[in-house]
């Protein structure tokens, strides 16, 4: 037998195709997640990483599609889940001394955030 909970509807942001590799990005995300919006916006704009800018623009995309396609309201928005998966890497090449060449790859990531309304009262 089992019952049906009713689980709070979740809003999921995307953001594919970045510049910057996923180990740099986690370590950020590893401090928002399980946060409130407003505390992650505020956590995220004093960290000194490169990797905020994305990311911020990633969460504004969720609490907007929470609040626009499930009429959430931000304010009791929690971020439940936040992950960066690897990307494809950019291949370039640096010359080198006596004709050799240097591979350099530049690493892309893929993050998903998704927000929910806060159980708590």
């Amino acid at each position: 037998m089992t019952m049906s909970s009713s689980t709070p509807p979740v809003a999921k942001a995307h953001g594919r195709f970045l510049r910057g590799s996923a180990s740099k990005v986690r370590r950020v995300l590893d401090q928002i997640r399980g946060r409130t919006y407003r505390d992650a916006l505020i956590m995220l704009e004093f960290m000194p990483y490169r990797s905020t800018g994305p990311i911020t623009k990633v969460l504004r995309s969720a609490v907007a599609n929470a609040e626009h396609n499930l009429g959430l309201d931000p304010a009791t928005l929690v971020i439940t889940s936040a992950s960066a998966d690897i990307g494809p890497s950019m291949k370039r090449y640096r010359p080198r001394a006596q004709g050799r060449a240097f591979a350099i790859k530049k690493q892309t990531c893929h993050i998903s955030i998704a927000v929910a309304a806060s159980t708590d009262s």
